[in-house]
């Protein structure tokens, strides 16, 4: 069976390549950009990638075609898939029917947090002998790779809220079908393709719908989003993060996990610095009971879990300053990270951030970021010339710790000269941010 991927570079799709290819599919796939690292990877599962969307020999050839979601009509592969009918599909779509319909799927959803709710969830089922299958929307350090089909009955999926393909515009989770489902926030996000938070809160309740009366909702204490997509009906199992007598107690990175004033064992890791970070988790903790992991087994595993990369991610230290690379795509993603870091930090707590998403570069969450950089002692804006809204606005939150820059070099220059020893600088964007972390760690050893 030979399968073409339109848009395989993308991380969802080039996750299905490598899915497919270790199920023994013969794959091919094109993109616009083909670059590393995913490049690299897909060459070395033995994937062959041409570059552009001129249709292509292995398009014709394919016994099936996958479409990504960000391919539209007018694109030249796509309309010759429609022209000469070939047999295509979504990304979720080939997902649901070749793997997950086999498996007990488990899903995180959320605003924030996915990506290392899925990766613990799936380091504590690995830990423990599972040996799950997993799509993760990031890069776990515990792997070489954002995929597996793995062996075990559990297949751990990230579960995000955009939508399926120009030719199905629901939410791609709506295909996932979960036994276990983390939802962990809820927030308005994706502003290129909701016009609002009720828009996204039909999604999710659609996929509440499609739990059966057995499957396991985990939910946070108190989110009102949340609370409304309930409201609108909820059939399954509902586990709430801080009910049935549970709650944490003590300080991090130590933390007792506790019901009925018994302790139950210590919260330790990479993953219990912050408040967030702690919710995560105790989702990924919950969702791995819930599949019958012993609670010692998860304590244990999650005290040794190695990180995801750009999640808080150490970049290095010269002379006591500290460089952090860290994703960031949202006004509260921004606000809980420098709060933890804020714990952390001797000297000047520095953020540098590109406003990179899709809803900031819109300008959506423009009245938020300003306040949601409050814990940092001065922020670092990249504001290149084409952000279509007034990024001045940013230097009216109050005196001087905003600084806007239009070029990646005048950042680095002006965050370079304002540093001192034990200060602690994080570089927040869900992009590349044209290379300023790695960049930035140069310079200050040129100039120190």
């Amino acid at each position: 069976m030979h399968i073409h991927i339109l848009g395989i570079c993308g991380t969802f799709m080039g996750s299905l390549a490598l899915l497919a290819r270790e199920l023994g599919y013969q794959v091919t796939g094109q993109d616009q950009h083909v670059y590393p690292p995913m490049s690299e990877t897909l060459q070395q599962a033995g994937i062959d990638v041409s570059s552009g969307y001129e249709p292509s020999k292995a398009l014709f050839e394919a016994d099936k075609v996958l479409l990504g979601n960000a391919l539209s009509r007018g694109n030249p592969s796509v309309e010759a898939v429609l022209e000469h009918r070939l047999n295509y599909f979504s990304g979720p779509e080939w997902l649901e029917h070749q793997i997950l319909k086999h498996r007990r799927v488990l899903a995180v959803s959320g605003t924030h947090g996915k990506t290392t709710t899925t990766s613990l969830l799936t380091w504590i089922l690995d830990y423990a002998g599972y040996d799950p299958g997993f799509l993760i929307g990031g890069v776990c350090k515990a792997w070489p790779v954002s995929a597996r089909v793995g062996k075990g009955e559990c297949f751990v999926i990230e579960a995000d809220e955009y939508d399926t393909a120009f030719f199905d515009k629901r939410s791609k989770f709506l295909h996932y079908r979960p036994n276990v489902l983390v939802l962990n926030n809820l927030e308005f996000d994706h502003a290129d393709i909701f016009p609002n938070l009720e828009a996204i809160e039909t999604q999710f309740h659609h996929l509440i719908r499609t739990l059966s009366t057995t499957s396991k909702l985990i939910i946070p204490e108190s989110n009102e989003a949340i609370q409304r997509v309930l409201a609108r009906g909820c059939w399954s199992k509902l586990k709430i993060l801080f009910d049935e007598g549970y709650y944490v107690e003590g300080t991090q990175p130590k933390v007792q996990l506790m019901k009925h004033s018994q302790s139950l064992g210590t919260l330790s890791g990479v993953t219990t610095q912050g408040r967030h970070n702690l919710q995560n988790t105790l989702s990924a903790l919950f969702a791995a009971q819930a599949v019958g992991v012993q609670l010692s087994v998860a304590l244990e595993a999650i005290s040794t879990f190695p990180g995801v990369r750009r999640r808080l991610d150490l970049i290095g230290e010269h002379q006591g300053i500290r460089l952090y690379d860290d994703f960031a795509h949202h006004p509260t993603a921004i606000k809980e990270t420098l709060a933890t870091l804020k714990q952390m930090t001797k000297g000047k707590l520095i953020a540098a951030i590109e406003p990179r998403s899709n809803s900031m570069r819109l300008g959506v969450h423009k009245e938020a970021l300003g306040p949601a950089t409050q814990e940092a002692d001065s922020v670092h804006w990249l504001a290149p010339p084409e952000l279509p809204w007034d990024t001045q606005s940013l230097l009216s939150e109050g005196n001087d710790k905003h600084h806007l820059y239009t070029t990646p070099e005048a950042l680095i220059d002006g965050l370079i000269r304002s540093l001192n020893p034990e200060d602690t600088v994080v570089f927040m964007s869900n992009g590349g941010f044209s290379g300023v972390q790695h960049r930035s760690m140069a310079a200050l050893k040129e100039v120190r």
